[in-house]
């Protein structure tokens, strides 16, 4: 069918005499990529840009008319990143972890990478003010500090990283279940997940909570990932999802050490296929040289005494810490092995494509460059075969993936890496080629009639790389991998309006004093800060 375009919008129909075509006969017709999870902008990526030199040597753009120059390969700098992404056919992407202290930082390199629609996530798990509240069991003042928090950093979900752990990490301690006492706090990760979870419901926040699990990249913690799942439960409503699990790679460990490490995947599967109220992303691994970067203090001190490698830590005052660790995945390290096989084993024993989407938590887990090779396996069993015939023999007589025939097609590629993601941030303007719907499109010169993607995966590996057509805001701004133009995105962020807003009083004011070291008058970003601003209105039922 004929797709119409008109003032950025996708329409019924144009004057076609005066209108530009481009011929799509052949070829694949999806929305604009999404990216419900990337590591693309803030404090933490701009720090391991300075932590690693060495990431920059090989891999970087030269300047050309169009374009700005750039350097990176797992953290590319921002106007690369804008620059991958459109060749790629995406459009959408959300940068997952920004403690709110450190917005204006965020938002400034957000301002700088262009040709996508972006948003970030505010870590909100372990702010004081939502362990005091919910300590004492306001959840309804709760959820007002929660709309004034997003409101102010111009954020768009509740991020929740490790509950509890990031609180413990400041005295050098961590938490080992959903159960465990939060240091002088004396509530538990259970409850906090609960209490944002209840918060998110009242705020009609149009995102789940997005939670990163308590005993992330350790044995055993499949357990653990299940019982966040679960404590959710009753909370989930009959028309959308109570939470997102993220990277679920990283929490699918099965097993009580390394060396007995295996696959939680199948468990995991079995409980969300079971469900209607979690959706996942993968954490897909890539077997290659990285940067990991996260929220959880903890995780990556362990992951430095276990690489060797080196390491940066950051403690941001009352809010949320984290940690930068080089980081290689190598075929023939039994460990990653397993992880690389888990990822995948989620994708496609999960059986509603709308519940699980493609992501690697970049560059966590590998850059977001190998975004086509993903998909690669995804469709195809016989490029799976081709990797696991050279990854360690251990991992390879463990992993499920032998015993799985699924090959996904085309129609399950446009959900789990645009349809599905959309939806399940809320954006109803995304992830779909209907009237009304943005009009951001990508093209790929691959022709699903007469291809096969089981047999020929490299030849859908090498269309998908690179758009034949990428459209933003319906200007062509990328074909066959060339940028044509440069383009600013919008960063979209929420608007949260309750009923009683919570009134800036000398109190707060003193509590601002005692708790960061910038007055209250410095810390909210202000749309201004914004170069295009997208306001998202939402009606709190508080």
């Amino acid at each position: 069918m004929d797709i119409a375009i008109k003032d950025g919008k996708i329409v019924e129909r144009v004057d076609e005499l005066r209108a530009r075509k481009i011929y799509a006969s052949g070829m694949i017709v999806m929305p604009g990529g999404v990216d419900i999870h990337c590591h693309i902008a803030g404090s933490e990526v701009n720090t391991g840009r300075l932590l690693r030199p060495e990431d920059h040597f090989r891999d970087f753009e030269r300047k050309t008319p169009k374009t700005r120059s750039g350097v990176g390969y797992s953290v590319p700098s921002t106007f690369t990143t804008g620059y991958r992404y459109a060749r790629m056919g995406y459009t959408t992407i959300m940068n997952p972890s920004m403690p709110p202290l450190e917005a204006k930082h965020t938002h400034e390199e957000l301002n700088d990478t262009p040709m996508v629609d972006k948003g970030t996530y505010p870590l909100l798990g372990d702010w004081w003010f939502v362990l005091e509240y919910l300590k004492k069991g306001e959840i309804e003042e709760c959820a007002r500090y929660v709309a004034w928090m997003i409101t102010s950093t111009k954020g768009y979900a509740i991020k929740i990283v490790n509950p509890g752990g990031l609180e413990a990490w400041g005295s050098g301690g961590n938490v080992g279940s959903i159960d465990d006492q939060v240091p002088y706090f004396g509530i538990t990760p259970r409850e906090i997940v609960r209490g944002l979870c209840k918060v998110n419901k009242l705020l009609n926040l149009p995102h789940t909570i997005h939670v990163h699990t308590n005993n992330l990249g350790k044995p055993g913690n499949y357990l653990t990932a299940l019982d966040t799942m679960k404590c959710v439960e009753d909370l989930a409503s009959e028309d959308k999802p109570a939470i997102h699990i993220t990277h679920c790679q990283f929490s699918a460990f099965k097993g009580s050490d390394w060396r007995t490490l295996k696959s939680g995947a199948e468990e995991i599967a079995r409980y969300v296929n079971n469900h209607s109220h979690v959706t996942l992303d993968m954490g897909q691994v890539i077997f290659t040289d990285t940067t990991t970067m996260t929220a959880d203090g903890p995780f990556q001190y362990t992951l430095h005494e276990l690489s060797g490698n080196k390491w940066v830590n950051h403690d941001v005052e009352t809010e949320t810490s984290s940690g930068i660790v080089p980081f290689r995945y190598r075929r023939k390290s039994y460990v990653h092995a397993i992880q690389w096989s888990i990822g995948l084993e989620l994708a496609l024993l999960i059986k509603d494509p709308w519940k699980i989407f493609m992501t690697t938590d970049h560059p966590n887990a590998g850059p977001f460059i190998f975004y086509p090779r993903i998909m690669a396996w995804l469709m195809s069993r016989k490029a799976r075969e081709a990797v696991l015939n050279r990854i360690n023999r251990r991992a390879r007589n463990r992993s499920l993936l032998p015993s799985i025939d699924r090959e996904l097609g085309f129609y399950e590629i446009a959900i789990v890496t645009r349809a599905g993601q959309a939806k399940a941030l809320g954006l109803k303007n995304k992830g779909h080629l209907g009237v009304g719907a943005d009009a951001d499109v990508a093209i790929y010169n691959v022709n699903p009639e007469t291809i096969d993607p089981s047999r020929k995966y490299k030849t859908v590996r090498k269309a998908f790389r690179q758009a034949a057509y990428t459209v933003k805001g319906g200007e062509t701004v990328a074909k066959n991998g060339e940028i044509l133009k440069h383009v600013k995105g919008t960063t979209m962020w929420l608007d949260v309006q309750v009923s009683e807003p919570i009134k800036i009083t000398e109190e707060m004011k003193r509590r601002f004093r005692e708790y960061w070291t910038v007055e209250y008058e410095n810390y909210p970003v202000t749309e201004k800060y914004l170069e295009v601003s997208h306001p998202i209105t939402v009606k709190a039922n508080v």
